[in-house]
């Protein structure tokens, strides 16, 4: 079980490390590079191509302005494809990211989480990995029962 974890520039890796981090903490292996739709389509199109090839269980792709990264790897890939809406220098706020991914076409799905929300991206890579891996599956368990003690501990200390 391998997660790759893919943008377009190393601009995007401090929001992408947020998906790194939270699935190293499951256990599993992530795999990251740089992969530019615009400055490496030969390099994107062996990506997705090959990357089921790999031992990739899941990709998350993570782009700024135009975002072809998610929707492109989508229409070469077989495996599930995440996508990551990055706020970047050249976005209007990020919107236009947020379009590119989420408005794909029928028949080339690519999940999309909120802007900059690679750790969401993580934990739905981990979850579609543990509706197979029950390893994995009790972690995301553990996980939710972490998530659920610390908001109960946050309302007794408003009390």
């Amino acid at each position: 079980m391998k997660v790759g974890i893919i943008m377009g520039s190393k601009s995007d890796l401090p929001v992408m490390q947020e998906a790194i981090d939270i699935l190293k903490s499951f256990n599993i292996e992530v795999e990251v590079d740089i992969v530019s739709a615009h400055r490496t389509p030969e390099k994107l199109f062996d990506y997705g191509k090959n990357a089921h090839t790999r031992g990739f269980s899941v990709i998350i792709a993570g782009a700024g302005g135009a975002a072809h990264l998610p929707g492109m790897i989508a229409s070469l890939s077989p495996l599930p494809i995440i996508g990551v809406p990055v706020k970047s220098s050249n976005s209007i706020d990020g919107w236009d990211s947020i379009l590119s991914i989420l408005q794909m076409p029928g028949g080339v799905p690519v999940a999309t989480v909120a802007l900059n929300g690679a750790k969401n991206a993580g934990i739905l890579a981990a979850q579609i990995i543990g509706s197979s891996n029950p390893l994995v599956l009790d972690k995301i368990i553990q996980y939710k029962e972490e998530l659920k003690a610390k908001v109960i501990a946050s309302s007794k200390d408003l009390k």
